[in-house]
Parts: C-alpha cells; sequence; structure tokens
C-alpha cells in the first residue's frame, strides 16, 4: 500500500474540522438566534479551529532567547495588502490587556468575525503566496487549495451578528485545544452506551498522546535553548579573556603617559620662570623711555595749539572780508529773484482760476443730470407704492380665502368624525359616501397647498419691491448729498474768485513797488560805477557825521555806505527802499543810493 503524505492528512482533518465548526456554529446560530457573544461554545471551537488552521505548517523564527512560532505576523501583513484593515490592527495594538503576539491575533479574528469581512481578510492574504512564503512552509495549509476552501466557507459566517468583549477577556492564556465530543455526538447513537465509552477512551488516547507531544516539544526546545546558551556562554569568555588583554594593554600606556606629562610640567615651569625674568627687565626700559616721549608730546601739541590760534584769527578776518563782498551781490541776486517769483505766482494763479472756472462748469453739468435722474427714480418710487398697495389687497384676499379653507377642513373633520361614531354598525353601506368625503379633503388640502405657494411667491415679490424701494430711497439720499456738496463747492469757487480778485490786485501793486525799485537799483548801479577806487574811512577817523557834522554817540549811530564808504548819522541817514525778501526797509545812501550799514561808534564800547 502507498504510504500517504503525513502533511496532506493533516491539511484534511484541519479542513474537515473547519467545515463541521462553520456548519455547526452556523445552525446553532439560526435555532439559538443570530446575534452571537463570546461565552458561546460553538463560537468558541470556531476560534480554536481558525487558530490551528493558521498555525499549520508556520515557520519558526528565531529570537534572542528563544524560539518563536505566532500567527500574527501573516495577519499583520493583510493590513499592507487591504487598506481596511488598518482600522482592526491599530485597534488590536492599542488594546492594554494585551502582551503577547498570540493574544494580538485571537483579538484580530474577532474583530474581523465581526465586522463580517474575515473572509475578505483572508482571501487577499491567501492570492500573495510569495508574501506568505515568509511565514509558512511550502505544504502549510495557507499554501494549498484547502485555504482556498476554507476562505469559501468563512463567506457563509456573514449571516451571524457577533457580539463580542475584547477589551476585558484573557486572551494571552487561553488553551486552544479542540472539544471533538461537541462534533462526534448524533441523534442515532445517543443510546449507545458502548460506543460512547470507546469514544471516550480514544478521546483519553488522543489527550495523553497530544500531552506527550507537547512535553517532547518542551524538552527538544531546551536542548536547542541549552546548545545555544553553551555557544553564547564559550564566546563570552573569549570575549571576556580580549577585553582582560586589552585592559592590561591600556594601563601600561596609561603609566607611559603620566611619566611624559610629569616630565612636561617641569620643563614649562622652567621655561616660565625664564620669561618671567625678561618680561620684567623689558617693562622697567619701556616705562622709562615712555616718560620721554610723553614729555615730548606735550611741547609738540602747545605748539600746535598756538599755531592753530593764529590760523583762526587769520581765517575769522578773511570770511569777514569775503562775507562783506557776498552781501552786496546776494542783495542784487534777492531783487531779481523776487520778481521773477512774483511773475510766475501770477501766471499760477490765473491758470488755477480757469481750472476753478472748468470745474464749476462740470459741477453745473452734473447737477442738472443727477435732478433728471431724481425726477425719474421719485415717478419709479410712485408706481412701486401702487404695486405694493396691490400686493397688500391680494395678500388680505388670499388670507381669507385660507381662513374659509381651514374652517372647511375643520368642519369635514368633525363631520367624518360624526359619521363615524353614528354609522358603525353601517359601514358597508356609508363606505362609498366616506370615500367622497376623503376625497374632497384631499381636493381640500391640495387647494390649500397651492393658496400657500401663491401665498410664498407674492411674499417673495413683496420682499423683492421692498428691498428696490429702499435702493432707490439710498440713491436719493446721495443725489441729496451730492447737491449739498454742489452748494459748498459753489461757495468756494466764490471765495477763490475773491482771493485770486485780491491777489491780483496786491500783485499790482508790487509789479509798480517792483519797477520803482528797479529804476533805484540801476541808479545804485551807475553809483557804483561811479565811486569805484574810493577807499572807505576807518572807525577811528570818523568822529563826525558828513551833512551835519555832530559827533557820533549812543543817539547818533554810524551808517556806513558799502559802495562809496561814506558815514552818516541815523538822523540823516533817512532814505529807505522796501525790500521784498526783509520783512523792513533798509536805509539807502544820500549820494550813491547803497544800502548802508549800521556800525558802532569808536567812542562807545
Amino acid at each position: 500500500m502507498a504510504v500517504k503524505d503525513p502533511t496532506a492528512v493533516e491539511r484534511a482533518n484541519l479542513l474537515n474540522m473547519a467545515k463541521l465548526s462553520i456548519k455547526g456554529l452556523i445552525e446553532s446560530a439560526l435555532s439559538f438566534g443570530r446575534t452571537l457573544d463570546s461565552d458561546y461554545p460553538p463560537l468558541q471551537q470556531f476560534f480554536v479551529v481558525m487558530e490551528h488552521c493558521l498555525k499549520h505548517g508556520l515557520k519558526v523564527r528565531k529570537s534572542f532567547l528563544s524560539y518563536n512560532k505566532t500567527i500574527w505576523g501573516p495577519l499583520e501583513l493583510v493590513e499592507k495588502l487591504y487598506p481596511e484593515a488598518e482600522e482592526i490592527a491599530a485597534s488590536v495594538r492599542d488594546l492594554p490587556g494585551l502582551k503577547t503576539p498570540l493574544g494580538r491575533a485571537r483579538a484580530w479574528l474577532r474583530l474581523a468575525l465581526m465586522q463580517k469581512k474575515m473572509a475578505d481578510y483572508l482571501r487577499c492574504l491567501i492570492i500573495q503566496r510569495d508574501l506568505l512564503s515568509e511565514f509558512y512552509e511550502y505544504h502549510a495549509l495557507m499554501m494549498e487549495e484547502e485555504g482556498a476552501v476554507i476562505v469559501g466557507l468563512l463567506v457563509g459566517l456573514n449571516v451571524i451578528d457577533a457580539n463580542l468583549c475584547v477589551k476585558g477577556e484573557d486572551l494571552d492564556s487561553q488553551v486552544g485545544v479542540i472539544d471533538f465530543s461537541m462534533y462526534l455526538k448524533s441523534d442515532e447513537d445517543i443510546g449507545g452506551k458502548e460506543r460512547n465509552v470507546q469514544i471516550a477512551a480514544i478521546l483519553d488516547q488522543k489527550n495523553y498522546v497530544e500531552e506527550l507531544n507537547r512535553q517532547l516539544n518542551t524538552v527538544s526546545s531546551l536542548h536547542a535553548r541549552v546548545d545555544s546558551l553553551e555557544k553564547s556562554n564559550t564566546k563570552l569568555i573569549e570575549e571576556l579573556a580580549i577585553a582582560k588583554n586589552n585592559i592590561i594593554k591600556l594601563q601600561e600606556e596609561n603609566h607611559q603617559l603620566r611619566s611624559e606629562n610629569t616630565l612636561i610640567l617641569m620643563k614649562t615651569q622652567h621655561h616660565l620662570e625664564v620669561t618671567k625674568v625678561d618680561v620684567e627687565a623689558e617693562l622697567q626700559t619701556y616705562k622709562h623711555s615712555r616718560q620721554g616721549l610723553d614729555e615730548m608730546y606735550n611741547e609738540a601739541r602747545r605748539q600746535l595749539r598756538e599755531e592753530s590760534q593764529l590760523r583762526q584769527d587769520m581765517e575769522n578776518e578773511l570770511v569777514v572780508q569775503v562775507s562783506m563782498k557776498h552781501e552786496i551781490e546776494l542783495a542784487m541776486k534777492l531783487l531779481e529773484k523776487d520778481i521773477h517769483e512774483k511773475q510766475d505766482t501770477l501766471i499760477g494763479l490765473r491758470q488755477q482760476l480757469d481750472e476753478v472756472k472748468a470745474i464749476n462748469m462740470e459741477m453745473y453739468q452734473k447737477l442738472q443730470v443727477s435732478e433728471d435722474a431724481m425726477k425719474e427714480k421719485n415717478e419709479i418710487i410712485g408706481r412701486l407704492e401702487d404695486k405694493t398697495n396691490q400686493i397688500n389687497a391680494t395678500m388680505k384676499q388670499l388670507e381669507q380665502r385660507l381662513q374659509q379653507a381651514e374652517k372647511a377642513q375643520v368642519e369635514a373633520e368633525n363631520e367624518d368624525e360624526k359619521l363615524k361614531q353614528e354609522y358603525v354598525n353601517k359601514s358597508e353601506s356609508l363606505q362609498k359616501e366616506f370615500s367622497q368625503k376623503e376625497k374632497q379633503l384631499l381636493q381640500l388640502e391640495t387647494d390649500l397647498k397651492i393658496e400657500k405657494e401663491w401665498r410664498q411667491t407674492l411674499e417673495d415679490d413683496l420682499q423683492k419691491e421692498k428691498e428696490t424701494v429702499s435702493h432707490l430711497r439710498i440713491e436719493t439720499q446721495e443725489i441729496i448729498n451730492l447737491k449739498k456738496e454742489f452748494l459748498k463747492l459753489q461757495e468756494k469757487n466764490r471765495q477763490l474768485k475773491r482771493i485770486c480778485q485780491d491777489q491780483e490786485a496786491a500783485l499790482q501793486e508790487l509789479a509798480s513797488k517792483l519797477s520803482e525799485s528797479k529804476l533805484k537799483i540801476e541808479d545804485i548801479k551807475e553809483a557804483n560805477k561811479a565811486l569805484q577806487g574810493q577807499v572807505w574811512l576807518k572807525d577811528k577817523e570818523a568822529t563826525h557825521c558828513k551833512l551835519c557834522e555832530k559827533e557820533f554817540s549812543l543817539s547818533k549811530r554810524k551808517h556806513h555806505c558799502r559802495n562809496c564808504g561814506e558815514i552818516f548819522c541815523n538822523a540823516c541817514s533817512d532814505n529807505e527802499l522796501p525790500l521784498p525778501s526783509s520783512p523792513k526797509p533798509v536805509r539807502v545812501c544820500d549820494s550813491c543810493h547803497a544800502i548802508l550799514i549800521q556800525r558802532c561808534s569808536s567812542n562807545v564800547p
């Protein structure tokens, strides 16, 4: 006889168990009620069978201390393949009571069943066999056709509603043992005691074999762990010997470095003492040389101050002479500049007057246009008011019709109730009349709805008309404001005309005075040409006025002519000339008509 493959037998057994558990769960749920709790035995056995199916052919992963074999790895892979599974994976990781990967896998299976998406999640996992090969052997249930069959069977569980509490349940320490007694019972064999005894004996033998296999697995895992610990112990001993040799070498190097450090300290101390003596000697020589240099610097500084004082005096005298020369030229330039400025201001004022006239014409045209628009808008407002009155009248009529319709409806309802109370026994004969009343009631309701809609449309039209009226009132108010502004601008225009007329009169007066001053300036220029080459009289020599021949004093102050050099008293030099650049008139020489300069008397300090 051909020997069967043990892995194929395991897959067939697990497939049959999955079929029995899913079938029993669906049948019991339909008889018991479709909403199941976590304490329901067939549901617990279903999760145990699914756990065994997922563990079949799982690769053993080596960790630091022991060998790990869990189904959480492939289930955690589902969230990358199926984006909707991210919520389940996140909630499983956030559960506080779960500490082991197996507990997280059990919680994941329960949440997937409650979502009715366990078949979809496992189907996505089975399709990606290249990713499953990292977790399962090639002969595993999930890698073969039996896995696809189980996924198809899981679709039938969508008819069941599961209400499971995962948060407070201890999923880490649960023992996943399949209870075959739930699937071996049948209605025909209930009376057979011998068969039950045989089954019990078989189950005892099976439990004994499973326990023995479990102990053997633990012993083999302990042997492997001892071997790994011995290997790691030998490696640690070798590393300890290497570390001791390194420590001895480092101690020798430390001793050598300390001896070298002491020698360097001694050399640096000797060098510091020698340099300290040299620095003190150099400091004394520097102090002696510094005293001599300070004396030389003070002497040079004193000489520089004297020379700078002399130079300052010379510069002051030169500035006085230059300033007197520039004053004459500046006065001439100021007179010419004032004449040109007055002419420019006269031209500018005339241009402003023309602009103001143009603005007045524009404002007058705008006022006429705004008055025409005001008349049109007043007519529109009157029409709108008439229309609003008509709408109000129609609204009142509609309200009256609505009240009548409501009264008719109330009367119809009252009549309907009376007919029901009086003719309960005669329902067959009055059924036709009742249907007619209902039709009338429906017609009244439809009429009422139509009238309400009509009323709503009329209210909307009324609201729009009110808004247009408000807009027109705002525009009329703006037109009134524009009219007020136009009146203000007219008043400003009148004021500007008056100011312009006053300024023209003032400019005419200034022009006449400037023409006179220009003639006097020409006379002064001619006198200056005639008197060129004369020398100013010194203050000490000028003791008496040239005209009145009286001695200068506090009351009779000196006035010196810039051009001819003559000196007069303030009583004799009465000729004054107004200048635009100065607020007061200036005194002019009687002989050459040049500007006089007031000077202190020689006998007055």
